[in-house]
């Protein structure tokens, strides 16, 4: 990964701010494509290691996370979220979805 997300992490955009208003002095950059690409990775890597560690009560708020984090994929892609979820649907309507609990054997 490139140096820069070596000693940090992506954040939401209002972090930094955040930060400032509460006294600290954040340290940030702009990412540019191949950095973000790479650091979107990373980050839906950590937002679901945290969401298979949360308590129940977390949950929802993980996913949260994570939704937000695949929307930012997608945005970097140019790929529109309603052309996602038809995608989604139409797997769904072809090949079901997990609430079955169906677990195949090798």
């Amino acid at each position: 990964m490139v140096e820069r997300q070596e000693s940090g992490k992506l954040v939401r955009d209002r972090i930094p701010e955040i930060i400032r208003v509460n006294g600290g002095d954040p340290r940030v950059v702009i990412l540019d494509d191949r950095e973000y690409a790479l650091a979107l990775q990373a980050k839906v890597h950590e937002e679901l290691e945290e969401l298979l560690a949360s308590p129940v009560d977390k949950r929802v708020g993980e996913l949260a996370d994570i939704l937000e984090v695949l929307y930012g994929l997608a945005e970097h892609y140019g790929i529109d979220w309603d052309t996602v979820e038809e995608a989604r649907l139409h797997a769904k309507h072809e090949r079901g979805g997990f609430e079955g609990r169906v677990w195949m054997r090798p």
